[in-house]
Parts: C-alpha cells; sequence; structure tokens
C-alpha cells in the first residue's frame, strides 16, 4: 500500500462492529473513512466519538463510497455473503466477523469472490489469539504433548440466549444457534491447536428444550423480531479426525447447570495433556499441563497473558493487506469450519452420521 494509510470502512453498530472499529481507530496505519449502520443515533456517536466522516445507514451506500480500501463486516450473518461478495467484485478487501456463513453454499461464494478479485477476505476468530491459546500450541508445537489423539471442547452457558425473538433465534437470519454461533470459535480453536486436520465423518445432536419455552435468557434484545425461538438451545457433535483423532464439541446458550458463562478445551496426548477453562471470559491461571516429573503425575499452571483478541486479527488482516502476499488468505480455513458445522445440522436433522472426507 506503500506509504498510504488503509482505508476501511465499517459496517455494523454492534458489539463486533464497534469492536473492530475501536481496533482499526487504533492503527496508525489505518484511517477509518465510513461507517454504516441503522441506528442513527449510535451511528453518529461512533462516528463523532473516533472521527469518521462518512457515515451511512445502508451498506450499500457505505460500499458506493470510492475511497475505500478495505470493508470490516460485523452485520448479522445473513448479511455476511452479500456484503462480502459485492466488496470482494469491487476490488476491496474484506474482514468479516464470524461465522464465514450460514451455509456452505454461502460460504463457497464468498471464497469464490475473493479468489477471483485476488483479494484477502479473513475472518474473525480471536479466541486463538488468547494468551493461554498461543501458550499451549507453542507447547504442542514443541512436542511436550505427543501425539494428540482425543480432544474436547466447549462453550456451555447457563443463561445466555443472545435475545429472545431476535436475529440470533431466527433461523432465516442466524444460520442456527449455539452451535454456529459458540461452537464454530471452539472448533477454530481446536483445530488451530490440532495442527489443521481433515474432519472425516461428524455425528451430532440438537436439543432447543429452554428457548421455546421462553427460558434461558436474561438479556433482552430491543432489535426483537417477535419470531419464534427457531434454533437449537444445546448441541453436541464428535469429530473423527484424519490419522485416527477425535474431537468432542459440546456447546448451549442455556441448559441447567452452574451459573456462567464458560468455554475451553481439553487435550490427551501420547506425552502429555492439557486443559483450558475459562469461567466468564477470565484470562488468569486458565491453563493447566498435565506430565510426569521423574515419573510422578505433575500439573504445570504456565503464567499466560490475556492475548488482544480483536485487535491482534485486525492487526494481522492490515499486516496481510500491506504485504501484498494476498493469494493464501481467501477465506478457505473459514470455509473448512462452515462445512463442518453444516455438516453437524445435517447429522443431526438425519440422525445418522455425516461424511465429510473418505
Amino acid at each position: 500500500m506503500n506509504d498510504q494509510k488503509l482505508r476501511v470502512g465499517v459496517v455494523g453498530l454492534g458489539y463486533a462492529g464497534r469492536t473492530a472499529l475501536e481496533a482499526f481507530s487504533e492503527l496508525p496505519e489505518v484511517e477509518v473513512v465510513a461507517l454504516a449502520g441503522l441506528e442513527t443515533d449510535v451511528l453518529k456517536e461512533l462516528g463523532e466519538r473516533h472521527q469518521v466522516p462518512n457515515l451511512y445507514e445502508k451498506w450499500e451506500d457505505l460500499l458506493a463510497d470510492e475511497q475505500l480500501d478495505a470493508v470490516s463486516i460485523g452485520t448479522p450473518t445473513q448479511l455476511h455473503t452479500p456484503i462480502a461478495v459485492r466488496a470482494l467484485e469491487q476490488g476491496l478487501h474484506v474482514l468479516c466477523e464470524k461465522p464465514l456463513a450460514r451455509t456452505v453454499a454461502e460460504g463457497e461464494h464468498m471464497v469464490a469472490a475473493a479468489k477471483q478479485a485476488g483479494r484477502v477476505l479473513k475472518v474473525i476468530f480471536n479466541h486463538r489469539e488468547r494468551g493461554d491459546v498461543a501458550a499451549l500450541k507453542h507447547q504442542i508445537d514443541s512436542g511436550q504433548l505427543g501425539r494428540i489423539y482425543y480432544a474436547k471442547a466447549h462453550w456451555m452457558r447457563r443463561n445466555g440466549i443472545p435475545g429472545m425473538g431476535g436475529w440470533f433465534t431466527n433461523r432465516d437470519l442466524s444460520g442456527g444457534g449455539p452451535l454456529i454461533d459458540l461452537g464454530v470459535h471452539i472448533l477454530d480453536m481446536a483445530l488451530h491447536l490440532l495442527g489443521e486436520p481433515d474432519v472425516t465423518t461428524v455425528s451430532a445432536n440438537t436439543f432447543a428444550e429452554l428457548g421455546p419455552r421462553g427460558r434461558g435468557s436474561d438479556v433482552p434484545n430491543a432489535n426483537t423480531l417477535g419470531s419464534a425461538f427457531e434454533v437449537e438451545d444445546l448441541a453436541t457433535a464428535y469429530l473423527r479426525l484424519a490419522g485416527g483423532g477425535a474431537l468432542q464439541l459440546e456447546t448451549s446458550w442455556a441448559t441447567y447447570r452452574a451459573p456462567g458463562d464458560n468455554f475451553g478445551i481439553e487435550l490427551f496426548g501420547t506425552e502429555g495433556g492439557a486443559k483450558i477453562e475459562v469461567q466468564n471470559y477470565t484470562t488468569t491461571d486458565t491453563l493447566k499441563i498435565f506430565t510426569d516429573v521423574a515419573g510422578i503425575p505433575a500439573e504445570v499452571r504456565p503464567a499466560t497473558g490475556a492475548g488482544r483478541g480483536h485487535r491482534a486479527v485486525v492487526a494481522e488482516f492490515v499486516d496481510i493487506v500491506n504485504s501484498g502476499n494476498w493469494s493464501a488468505h481467501n477465506g478457505s480455513e473459514a470455509l473448512l469450519r462452515t462445512q463442518v458445522i453444516d455438516a453437524c445440522y445435517a447429522s443431526a436433522k438425519a440422525g445418522r452420521e455425516v461424511v465429510l472426507h473418505d
């Protein structure tokens, strides 16, 4: 990009959009030149706070801004594909909130557009940027755990449906419930730690026991659509991995369990094991390494930093765009996550195992 600042437009005024806006605004090599969202009061306030010169209610008008080099998408999932494809076709780079898309077909459309345009398409998987995940990845890559043959990953909430009657609980708008919302995070975390093995088969179940009865959410949604609860509130899946390994996923928005918002992963290797356990987004004392010292079972608790989360992903996106080396960053890795999530929903619906790769 030479010495010129990367000119970015941000679409979406919710948590995802605001977080991206803040991260971009902190980078000296970036200028946020446009912001779009339907909440006019919020749009004006954020525009003034971050000194964004061009404010739009419609994303289509933002993409018509000829100043842009890149766009950041922090909208409900059903808008990821139309915004990303339009932006890529206009020659813009795209940073998109997870998940990539509601379905494999939509995700394939996005990846194809990125390849055709020769532009960057990157999805925000911010939890792999946690300090404990980075520390555990280092342990794995250095051989401390040996060959990992089994893993369990979870994200479980007691009361965490993100707004009854809003877009999250509308299947057409979201693509699904906690499996596509939270499960895609822990799936990404697990596959990242395990070295990106192919998923060969999946066998999944989904349940909707509390949400349809109006239970499981203590956060009202101001932008309610008034729709019924159309998605699952708990999902579990068993994934067979190439090479003989296995991964168990468990995720819920609402279930009768201990209070709180809990996620993590447990790994079982030939030379050691590890566990990350995060309660209510804490960042300290979350990682344990299980090993032997002189033949005696031992537990090590490495000190880890918080990590930079969204800010690390945004900074990496900017570095990739500025590097000019774009061909390897077309959303294909994120599409693999969408393929697995899609297969899980298909398995749950059919009541049988689904094969992804022979």
